[in-house]
This record gives structure tokens, C-alpha cells and sequence, in this order.
């Protein structure tokens, strides 16, 4: 399915798909964390996906960057069906990704965490590499040009040589997002962006998210709990409970589908 390109209201281009998952089920043991469920994201969208807790949400997000591979159903990316793989395979393709929990080396700087995140465009030898010669001083250049082009980007520029251990919560999600960023993704995965932050760092955050979707281009697909972030800044959502999907759709259809309500946005959840 290749949809025609399509221009938002605020002049953001959605082109076609650019990676559908066909009848994903996915078991650990007897249960299964995803049933049968089939979606697409479509290049320069912000997707969501939404659910109570374990509707199995970090599970799909797994399968996509190849940390779990399903045991029934397909994955394709541009065009092409997607074997199973391993995470820095996909990561290759230009799948990047953030974590629930922080996943940064807190004695490293803060430039040093972002630099990790060029790792697969690096492609010198080792021997170039230990003398800082050639075509590994090249390759150096142009990876830091490009980690401090994101710096600028996220307005780090005063931590850039801070350990990263020594940062509040909220500014370790916004070098999580830098270092998946340095990594220059097609799409970039986001699990719980927002997630312990204050209104203030949620402001932020969705401002970097809309910019990073506006000025790179990058198509996102993001879990986030926070229903007023999924839907300012969706293009469209995919709902899940008990590992099904029971809504899909842009965010009025979703947040008008009974279903939806009956199971997610009509409950209270802390």
C-alpha cells in the first residue's frame, strides 16, 4: 500500500509507507505480548502508539529495532521484507532509538555519549584509526561537524562537556535524543519521551520532537502515556491493549472510537 503524498495543515509533507507490520505476534512462553496485530508508519509521520500498561506497546517497539523477533508475521521496510536481524543491523538500515530508562554511559561527557551514536558511520581501519591519519582524520571531522550540528539543535551547548551523571532527568532525555539523532535515522523510535518530566521539560520536549519531524524530516513513531503530548503531536495512532489492536487512526477518530474509550481513555490511570 502506497498512499499518495499528503500535505498537513502546519505544510508537513507524508509520503508513502515506509514500514508495515503484518500480523505481528509475538509469545514469551505461553503469553502472548502481541496478537496478530498489523500497522504501518508512513514516511514523515509522527505515529504513536498508546495503551494501558502492558498492552504490550515496548514489545512492538522492541520488534521493530530488532531486539525481539516474532515468531508469526512480517516486517517491511522500504518496500522489502525484513529478515530477522540484530539491533545494530537494523540500526544500519536507519532505525535509531530511545529508551523507557536512560541508556547512557553516566562517566562519559555529554559530547562523548552523542559521539557513541556515529558508531555505524564509522568505517576507517583500526590501524587509521589508532593514528588519526587519513581517511579516520576525515571521518572524525565530519562525524563531530555533525554531533555538534545536533548539540546546537537541542540547545546543549552548555553541557556538552558535562559527564552525563551529573545532569538533572530531564536534560539525559534530551542527550538520549541527541545521540539517537547523531545516528541520522529514517525513523527514530520513541519509548516514553516524556515520561517523569516536568511540565516545563514536556514543553520542551515536544517542541524538539515537532522539530526534529519539521526540519530533518525524520518519521517518529513514539509510546508516550501522556494523552494531550500524543495528541498535539500525532499525525496518527495506533491503540493496543492486552497485546490487540483496538484503534487506528488519525487522533479525533481514535479519541472518538468506543472502544478505545471504553478500554484506555475513559478509565483513570495515575
Amino acid at each position: 500500500m502506497n498512499q499518495q503524498t499528503e500535505i498537513t495543515a502546519d505544510g508537513r509533507q507524508i509520503g508513502g509507507t515506509l514500514m508495515e507490520m503484518k500480523n505481528i505476534t509475538l509469545r514469551f512462553g505461553g503469553v502472548e505480548a502481541i496478537k496478530n496485530i498489523s500497522f504501518d508508519i508512513r514516511e514523515g509521520e509522527i505515529r504513536a502508539i498508546i495503551g494501558p500498561n502492558g498492552a504490550g506497546k515496548s514489545s512492538m517497539l522492541n520488534v521493530i529495532s530488532g531486539f525481539y523477533v516474532p515468531q508469526e508475521g512480517e516486517i517491511w521496510f522500504k518496500g522489502a521484507r525484513r529478515g530477522p536481524m540484530k539491533p545494530y543491523e537494523v540500526a544500519r538500515l536507519g532505525i535509531a532509538r530511545t529508551f523507557q530508562n536512560i541508556a547512557l554511559f553516566d562517566g562519559m561527557t555529554v559530547l562523548d555519549n552523542i559521539m557513541t551514536g556515529r558508531l555505524n558511520r564509522m568505517r576507517a581501519g583500526f590501524l587509521s584509526q589508532a593514528l588519526w591519519w587519513g581517511a579516520a582524520e576525515r571521518e572524525e571531522i565530519e562525524n563531530r561537524e555533525r554531533v555538534e550540528r545536533v548539540i546546537d539543535f537541542l540547545e546543549i551547548q552548555n553541557i556538552r562537556k558535562t559527564p552525563v551523571g551529573r545532569l538533572p532527568y530531564g536534560l539525559k532525555k534530551r542527550v538520549e535524543l541527541a545521540r539517537a539523532l547523531a545516528a541520522e535515522p529514517q525513523i527514530l523510535l520513541l519509548d516514553e519521551p516524556m515520561a517523569g518530566m516536568n511540565v516545563e521539560e514536556k514543553e520542551d520536549m515536544s517542541r524538539f520532537v515537532l522539530d526534529v519531524n519539521d526540519e530533518f524530516g525524520t518519521t517518529i513513531a513514539l509510546i508516550e502515556h501522556d494523552m494531550g503530548v500524543v495528541m498535539d503531536l500525532s499525525d496518527r495512532v495506533v491503540v493496543m491493549d492486552y497485546g490487540r489492536k483496538i484503534g487506528d487512526g488519525t487522533p479525533d477518530e481514535v479519541r472518538n472510537n468506543q472502544e478505545v474509550i471504553d478500554a484506555y481513555l475513559g478509565v483513570a490511570h495515575d
